[in-house]
């Protein structure tokens, strides 16, 4: 192996604040740096793929907000439009809502069999370009740095990815829109000047805020809570991002939050961790919904 890969092939948000300070880069030149060494192709053959990333996500927030299709099962369809229409008088600011808006958007593409970007799963898809692609527009980010802020969500993704894990089989919703709000967050520190001790600052504060979220999808499905709490993590990305911008810290260090988000997913009942067979999915309604898709029983059958 290069001794420059082995340079950049940190594991621990420690080991990133590192080489940045060392080299005096932010964190998506290193994470860029990271990916060149290991794939060891151009810079420009990476940002070519980031540009397609890209487009792909800007294509479904469109498609979301354009297009009222209901997902397949019927259960959702058409809120990210609802809520689009009513920004301009929403409490939460036009800007928050129409960030939130568009993170719905395309978790619904999603629910139609669209095209989406894993970001880091299809069901927290939403939450990173919905809040990158709203606040470009206010803020006068070109495509340049939206790239720099999706190598920099990468980077917060691998790290979670690595101490602990992005799946809500494993860790629950906290593992999925919770990472997804975190690299939001991130990448949002990053685009506004912040340095790359705030961006984990900002990371750490919004994976605290839903430690312990369980994933419970009615039916098994993507679609109910998932497309709601994609929603809660663009606002809790934007609001993670204001906080460390404003200079607030997270008194648990970024890695150490990780790590007690994996205790926490370790310690939930199976139940909890995307079967179906807990929380909102376990309701009255939410068992009479899965009966009337799929036919089945009060309780899912257990696999395993």
């Amino acid at each position: 192996m290069k001794s420059e890969t082995k340079a950049y092939l940190f594991t621990k948000g420690v080991d990133l604040i590192a080489l940045c300070r060392a080299e005096a880069l932010p964190i998506s030149e290193v994470m860029l740096r990271r990916e060149l060494a290991l794939a060891d192709m151009p810079r420009e053959t990476v940002l070519a793929e980031l540009r397609e990333t890209l487009a792909t996500m800007r294509a479904s927030v469109e498609q979301g907000l354009s297009e009222q299709k209901s997902s397949i099962s019927g259960l959702t369809g058409g809120d990210a439009e609802r809520l689009c229409s009513y920004a301009g008088r929403a409490l939460m600011g036009e800007v928050m809502a129409n960030s939130v808006a568009a993170s719905m958007a395309v978790v619904e593409v999603n629910a139609s069999m669209g095209r989406i970007v894993a970001a880091p799963t299809a069901g927290a898809s939403g939450i990173l370009p919905g809040v990158l692609l709203t606040l470009a527009k206010t803020r006068g980010w070109d495509d340049d740095a939206l790239l720099r802020g999706l190598l920099t969500a990468g980077a917060i993704g691998m790290l979670i990815a690595c101490g602990a894990s992005i799946s809500g089989a494993e860790g629950g919703c906290q593992a999925e829109t919770g990472t997804g709000a975190a690299m939001a967050a991130a990448s949002l520190v990053e685009l506004s000047g912040g340095t790359p001790s705030q961006a984990l600052h900002a990371a750490a504060i919004a994976l605290k805020n839903v430690m312990g979220l369980v994933c419970d999808p009615v039916a098994g499905l993507v679609e109910c809570p998932c497309i709601k709490r994609n929603a809660l993590g663009a606002a809790n990305a934007i609001l993670s991002a204001d906080l460390a911008l404003a200079g607030i810290e997270s008194l648990i260090p970024f890695d150490e939050v990780i790590s007690a988000m994996k205790s926490v997913g370790r310690a939930m009942s199976p139940d909890l961790r995307e079967t179906a067979r807990g929380g909102i999915a376990a309701t009255p309604t939410g068992k009479a919904l899965q009966r009337a898709l799929f036919g089945q029983g009060e309780e899912p059958e257990r696999i395993g």
